[in-house]
């Protein structure tokens, strides 16, 4: 009895130390070494060809700050508060007055108004002297349009759904208005193949601002250094005009409410001013009383529109300076320029992520195949409901047992 019990407790330590052999998964691993050997370098020329086959792109980044009026001198305490989710704009008369707040820049650079407007802005891909390639100018609609590269296996990819759309425009009737319509565009209704240049717009032009600090970041990607370079300087030029239109609005309206009304107060005053010498030229040398009240009539008439003109030239130059004072102005911190190298892709990185993936699928099959994962998984179900023994607990099993073996023997 005393024989099956320490052979039983010798199987149970034998059990749970070989539960999960590590050693064989790393034989198992090591016999397939071959496996490695083909799948690997299959694996990582698949992934240099689809690395090679992405175009190259490049990336410009502008920086400019706002100029903050003494209206929003409050910006720093209300932003603060702002990412507590108080809204304190109304209540410091600061920032509440504001309907175009810098946060919400991203959000105009977003708007198809926005994109629609880059789609005339002209842009130069370079050529090459060398080679006998001129340079050529053509829209940024155009160049998106025509200009782009794309890897070849998105050819094979699209093939289908263009032979679908061709199979299906021979019974769809063609509407004559359609090249017409392709060359005009309306935001309102965009065609098809607008709205795709819109998409790839919106991944291309990337507008944050940060909350803190009020620095609006505007980022063009694109596979030509020199024309994200121009884009981003555009959408820069665009962006501040769009901003001193609507910081300026009110002030411009005024404006030419006060050039109108300087106008007319002008031509009022020249025509008193006229009557006034011809009636003066004419009754030179007549005395009648009523001749010089007539006179005194035209003189006062004539002062009270040049009074009215003084007024209203006064007036005019007091908007010009208004909107010279509602005009913001901006830092450019961060100017655009050419990028010498590019962003992306990095090839090495996917090819060594892509053999990474393999090396462990093809280990996983592996272990699968020569049943280590089973393995694995059952010891730690069958490992669960086995209690394991401390070394005091041991300790005194052994000792029962030799105390019955030694009273057996007595």
């Amino acid at each position: 009895m005393s024989a099956n019990n320490n052979d039983q407790l010798n199987g149970n330590s034998i059990q749970q130390s070989s539960a999960v052999d590590f050693v064989k998964m790393y034989k198992d691993l090591i016999k397939h070494r071959r496996l490695y050997y083909i799948v690997l370098p299959i694996a990582f020329v698949l992934a240099a060809v689809y690395a090679l086959a992405i175009p190259n792109f490049y990336k410009c980044t502008v920086t400019l700050s706002p100029e903050m009026s003494s209206s929003r001198t409050n910006s720093s305490l209300l932003s603060l508060a702002s990412n507590f989710g108080f809204n304190m704009g109304k209540s410091t008369g600061g920032m509440g007055t504001e309907a175009l707040f810098p946060t919400l820049y991203p959000d105009l650079v977003n708007s198809t108004d926005f994109k629609v407007s880059l789609f005339p802005v002209p842009v130069t891909i370079e050529g090459n002297k060398k080679k006998g390639i001129k340079e050529r100018t053509m829209s940024y609609y155009e160049y998106l349009e025509k200009e782009q590269k794309s890897p070849w296996f998105s050819a094979i990819l699209a093939a289908p759904g263009k032979l679908i759309g061709w199979f299906i425009s021979l019974f769809r009737q063609k509407p004559s208005d359609l090249e017409d319509q392709e060359k005009t565009v309306d935001p309102f209704r965009l065609t098809k193949k607008q709205a795709m240049i819109i998409k790839a717009i919106n991944s291309k032009v990337l507008c944050d601002v940060d909350k803190k600090t009020m620095v609006i970041t505007i980022q063009v990607t694109d596979q030509n250094p020199v024309i994200a370079a121009t884009m981003a300087d555009t959408v820069k030029t665009r962006l501040q005009k769009f901003i001193t239109d609507y910081r300026t609005s009110k002030v411009r309206v005024d404006l030419e409410h006060y050039k109108k009304i300087c106008e007319e107060t002008k031509a009022r005053y020249e025509v008193a001013r006229q009557k006034y010498s011809e009636f003066v030229d004419a009754n030179q040398y007549i005395i009648l009383q009523t001749v010089r009240q007539e006179q005194v009539d035209l003189e006062n008439e004539m002062q009270l529109q040049y009074n009215a003109y003084m007024q209203a030239a006064q007036q005019l130059v007091n908007a010009e300076a208004k909107v010279q004072e509602e005009t913001p102005a901006f830092t450019t911190l961060q100017s655009a320029t050419v990028p010498v190298r590019k962003a992306g892709p990095s090839r090495a990185k996917m090819c060594l992520m892509f053999v990474f993936l393999m090396f462990v699928c093809t280990s996983g099959w592996i272990l699968y195949k020569e049943g280590d994962l089973m393995a694995l998984f059952n010891s730690k179900d069958e490992e669960e409901p086995t209690p394991s023994l401390d070394a005091t607990q041991q300790a005194a099993l052994l000792q029962a047992l030799l105390n019955l073996k030694s009273k057996e023997e007595k």
